[in-house]
């Protein structure tokens, strides 16, 4: 059986533009070479030198005008962050630290109290401003639990601080040199005020520690 010349022409033309049109449609689903999708993994961690600056403020239930301060220390500290978005991301922070408790106004002169370590995990949620280029602003909130180990009193014969929850609120930015590394600068404040209990001369004493510290700052970010 013979095709006329012009329908075979229509169907070649028509299997051609079909085709192309399947091509081209698959090419634009595609993440190319480039994209985020394509070179970008959602994890990343930064590495940081971490300044924990408390607010010196507390006090012993029972004596008026008892105060506390406590040391502020520089540690290193690392975190990790998932993005599930490119604007929205998880952050775990991994750091331990140490405060010298000191007694301040009414019992002042007790001079160094104890000493204990903390280790503060803090989860936060992350928004992420990606409209500036390289300079990427986020703002962060979550939450803090606080462990203290290693207690050890001084001119009290024994110190006991609670582990506790608190709030923590978050800024700071990443300047992203290429896709995988950058500079980072952040600042938190962890609202912490755990209770405590402390034997001093033989007497059983209680209280509160208003540490509420800021944390602040600087490193290096490696996005996968």
């Amino acid at each position: 059986m013979k095709h006329h010349p012009l329908r075979l022409r229509g169907i070649f033309a028509t299997i051609v533009f079909a085709s192309f049109g399947h091509a081209a449609l698959s090419a634009d689903l595609a993440p190319s070479a480039g994209s985020p999708m394509a070179t970008q993994s959602p994890w990343q961690v930064r590495l940081r030198a971490l300044g924990v600056i408390t607010r010196d403020n507390g006090s012993v239930d029972g004596i008026p005008g008892s105060d506390l301060s406590y040391s502020d220390t520089v540690i290193p500290e690392v975190d990790i962050s998932y993005f599930f978005t490119d604007n929205i991301s998880a952050e775990l922070i991994l750091g331990t630290t140490y405060a010298n408790v000191h007694g301040e106004g009414s019992i002042a002169g007790l001079g160094e109290i104890g000493k204990t370590w903390l280790l503060p995990p803090t989860l936060t949620l992350q928004y992420h401003f990606t409209d500036f280029g390289a300079f990427q602003p986020y703002l962060g909130a979550g939450v803090n639990y606080t462990v203290f180990y290693n207690q050890s009193g001084k001119s009290a014969d024994s110190l006991d601080v609670k582990n506790t929850f608190g709030v923590a609120l978050q800024a700071g930015f990443d300047y992203m040199f290429d896709e995988h590394w950058g500079a980072n600068l952040d600042v938190k404040k962890i609202f912490l005020r755990p209770d405590f209990d402390a034997t001093v001369g033989g007497a059983d004493v209680s209280g509160k520690a208003k540490l509420d510290p800021w944390l602040i700052g600087a490193g290096v970010t490696y996005r996968f």
